[in-house]
């Protein structure tokens, strides 16, 4: 068992490596070294997100992140934290559109005459009340299609929390939506 486990701690230690590399490189003004953070944290503030503001809105609050990001290069503090860095900033970003906007009250139309759509409106309406723990590790997996161990090498959360986080959304998700007979996981 330990042999399985190896690559892995390997395979995040280059990532951790490649992560401050590449924020050197784009602290230097280079734009492919953050071309390169952006293609790797997208998904993940996307998903971060999308767990807190419409769908709609999260495309488009990616790429504000990413602005802000790009400015305040210089203040962060440790390179290899950039992913927990890019997180703080999407949450903080979210909560600025929320004191901006009101909430909606009802489904745009469209989406309530479209089952697919309604249904996905309504799980993450549901999803959205979930604590934080829960949220953001859902939304990065179900709408992002990130693996565990992805997400827990991009948000510096342990593989075992971020199981137990998915295992537990997963649980009270169902259960708020009715669904406790699934057993897809």
């Amino acid at each position: 068992m330990v042999a399985a486990l190896e690559p892995v701690a390997v395979e995040q230690g280059l990532a951790t490596t490649a992560d401050t590399d590449w924020v050197a490189a784009a602290r230097r003004g280079d734009r492919d070294g953050f071309t390169r953070l952006y293609e790797r944290y997208a998904p993940v503030v996307h998903g971060a997100l999308i767990a807190r503001v419409p769908p709609q809105e999260a495309r488009d609050l990616v790429q504000d992140v990413f602005v802000i990001a790009m400015r305040r290069l210089d203040a962060l503090r440790e390179a290899d934290s950039v992913g927990g860095w890019l997180l703080a900033i999407a949450r903080a970003r979210a909560a600025d559109y929320w004191r901006a906007t009101r909430p909606r009250g009802e489904l745009p139309e469209a989406a309530a005459s479209d089952p697919p759509r309604a249904e996905a409106a309504q799980v993450l309406a549901v999803l959205r009340d979930l604590p934080d723990a829960y949220r953001e590790v859902l939304a990065m997996r179900l709408v992002e299609g990130l693996s565990g161990p992805e997400i827990a090498e991009r948000t510096g959360l342990t593989p075992g929390s971020v199981r137990v986080n998915l295992h537990r959304g997963l649980k009270l998700l169902r259960e708020k939506l009715g669904w406790e007979g699934s057993s897809d996981e």
